[in-house]
C-alpha cells in the first residue's frame, strides 16, 4: 500500500504506480502530440484543428485541448505520456490569454523531461503571444523544435494549409 499525506491510496497494485513514476521520472514518452490552445474570435482554434490534420496524417496520436474548456490537470496528466506539445493563444495586450498563463506557469514549475514543443497563436494588432508561450516554454526545459506561427486576422486557405504544414512537420520530429 502507499498512503501519500495528500492524493489517493493505492491499495491494490501500488507497484503500477511505482513503475508509472519511474516512467515519468525517466521521461519516457509515447508518439502522441498534445495541441492546448484557447481563442478569442476563433482563428487560433481553426489554427489548432488544421495543425491536429496534419499530425494525424503523419499516423501521430494527437489530443486537443481547449483552455479553460479542460481539466488542466487532466491535460497535464497525458503530457506526462506524450513526446510533444504544441500551445497556441490570440494574443491580448501583447501577451497570452488569461486562461492560458496559469497553464504555462503550471508547465514552468513542473519541467516535464524529455519533450519537444512549439507555438503558435493569432493577433490583430501587434503580436506577442506566441513569443510568451516560446519564453516559457524555454523556462520549462522543452525543447522548441519550430519557430512559432503566427496569423494575422482571420485565416485563409493558404494559411490553413500552413497550419496543417506546420502540424505535420512537427509530427517527423517525434518519430
Amino acid at each position: 500500500m502507499i498512503a501519500p499525506s495528500h492524493g489517493i491510496i493505492w491499495r491494490s497494485n501500488p507497484t503500477k504506480i511505482v513503475e508509472a513514476y519511474l516512467s515519468w521520472a525517466k521521461g519516457e514518452a509515447k508518439r502522441r502530440i498534445l495541441v492546448v490552445y484557447d481563442t478569442m474570435w476563433g482563428s487560433t482554434e481553426k489554427m489548432a484543428k488544421a495543425m491536429i490534420e496534419g499530425i494525424s496524417s503523419e499516423g501521430v496520436e494527437t489530443m486537443l485541448f481547449r483552455l479553460p474548456f479542460s481539466d488542466r490537470g487532466d491535460i497535464l496528466k497525458e503530457l506526462l505520456d506524450a513526446k510533444g506539445i504544441l500551445i497556441g493563444s490570440s494574443t491580448i495586450n501583447n501577451g497570452v490569454l488569461p486562461t492560458v498563463a496559469p497553464f504555462l506557469e503550471e508547465l514552468q514549475g513542473l519541467r516535464p523531461k524529455n519533450k519537444v514543443a512549439a507555438a503558435f497563436g493569432s493577433y490583430g494588432w501587434g503580436g506577442g503571444a506566441a513569443r510568451t508561450i516560446e519564453e516559457k516554454l524555454e523556462k520549462a526545459g522543452m525543447e522548441i523544435v519550430a519557430p512559432a506561427l503566427t496569423v494575422k486576422w482571420v485565416l485563409d486557405r493558404n494559411e490553413i494549409q500552413k497550419c496543417f504544414e506546420f502540424g505535420k512537420e512537427f509530427a517527423k520530429r517525434i518519430k
